[in-house]
């Protein structure tokens, strides 16, 4: 890739950390009114857990043709188009008054989301190139960062009765202008980029699927964060109007913040033994909010889980990006296929364990995705 001509790559770097910024944003502003939402169309868990099932499902859509359009049109012009098509989508979430049309629209937020997530990413891996170093991860720290706004918006909004439909009427308004400022900006692809196409499917090799795996493992985690903090903290914390969204808001903070060091830590302790810390901040985090369900526990608990997840996926994209075999966009493409497999799983499975036994027990389960992925890092590093 290459700076579009009058632009420094400093200015580049600013337009794509603005489109990272953009892409938390309006996740953050969907998953920040979900409580909302269930009470409105009035879902069970594994009813709500269902119904959440949409969303990865359109990610999952997307990724059988994101590297071809990528292909065809190039990340800058793709991630110009999805981040306004993410937008209009999560304007859309507002309309809904039942259950059909929720689903469709989270189908078409799945669809886009992971269109400006892959495409996003590989401009992030451009800018790697141009500065020789590792700052996959603070860019990652500010779509977290953004998370942590969106959810602090989210939480004022509902604390002051404010509808999901006017949230997400201003949430657009933002996106839209925002990334209408910042795109001219964005990098260029060069013609390995734009002919990827023409390179022959090769199965993904062994470290590949490994990194697709920890991405797995740790989305997981991360979707039941998304998607559920906020019940469990209004089921199992039983918490107040006002700190519903605490939870959420706590995992959010440390996950930006954490991200914004993460590249030192990497400099200084290596990929696997960063990882492998991580795997273990995610079970101590999710065991404690299990194991004492009160406010204060709890929110330590997310705050834990935060920290751990902050490092993972933006660590295994810029892995596979840079050391692959592949272009950047294919390589990410494959392991935000398999990762991606763990927002399909992860927040439907929660739902439908809570529905047999309870919230409790379901994040129980997740402990394990997040143990597996201290041994899986484990794993590569002695293959790769």
């Amino acid at each position: 890739m290459n700076l579009k001509s009058g632009y420094s790559r400093k200015r580049t770097r600013v337009a794509v950390g603005s489109f990272f910024f953009l892409h938390g944003f309006c996740f953050s502003s969907w998953g920040a009114r979900i409580p909302d939402l269930q009470q409105k169309l009035s879902l069970s868990e594994s009813e709500l857990g269902t119904l959440l099932f949409a969303l990865p499902v359109g990610s999952m859509l997307c990724l059988t043709f994101s590297s071809q359009l990528i292909a065809k049109l190039g990340t800058r012009r793709v991630l110009q188009f999805s981040m306004a098509f993410y937008a209009i989508a999560l304007l859309l979430l507002g309309f809904a008054t039942n259950v059909v049309q929720l689903s469709l629209f989270l189908l078409l937020f799945g669809v886009a989301g992971n269109l400006v997530n892959v495409s996003v990413n590989t401009q992030a891996v451009g800018i790697e190139r141009l500065y020789q170093k590792q700052i996959m991860a603070g860019f990652h720290g500010l779509w977290s960062l953004a998370g942590f706004v969106g959810a602090a918006i989210g939480a004022l909004m509902m604390a002051k009765k404010i509808s999901p439909l006017t949230h997400f009427t201003f949430s657009f308004s933002v996106i839209f202008a925002a990334a209408f400022l910042q795109s001219r900006a964005l990098l260029i692809d060069s013609p390995r980029d734009r002919h990827e196409k023409k390179i022959p499917w090769q199965w993904p090799d062994r470290p590949l699927i490994l990194l697709g795996i920890i991405t797995f493992c740790s989305m997981v985690c991360e979707g039941t964060m998304f998607d559920w903090s906020g019940v469990y903290f209004e089921k199992v914390v039983l918490a107040k109007d006002g700190w519903i969204g605490a939870g959420y808001a706590a995992f959010m903070s440390t996950m930006a913040g954490t991200r914004f060091i993460a590249d030192q830590l990497k400099d200084r302790l290596g990929f696997t033994r960063v990882l492998q810390a991580c795997g273990i901040f995610i079970a101590l985090g999710l065991s404690l909010s299990i194991l004492f369900p009160t406010l204060g526990p709890a929110l330590f608990g997310f705050f834990l889980v935060g920290a751990g997840t902050s490092a993972v996926v933006p660590f295994t994209y810029s892995e596979a990006g840079r050391g692959s075999k592949r272009t950047a966009g294919s390589a990410i493409t494959v392991v935000s296929a398999v990762g991606f497999l763990g927002f399909l799983i992860g927040p439907p499975l929660i739902g439908w364990i809570a529905g047999a036994s309870s919230l409790k027990a379901s994040f129980s389960v997740i402990v394990l995705f997040a143990m597996a992925i201290t041994a899986v890092v484990s794993l590569r590093a002695r293959v790769a």
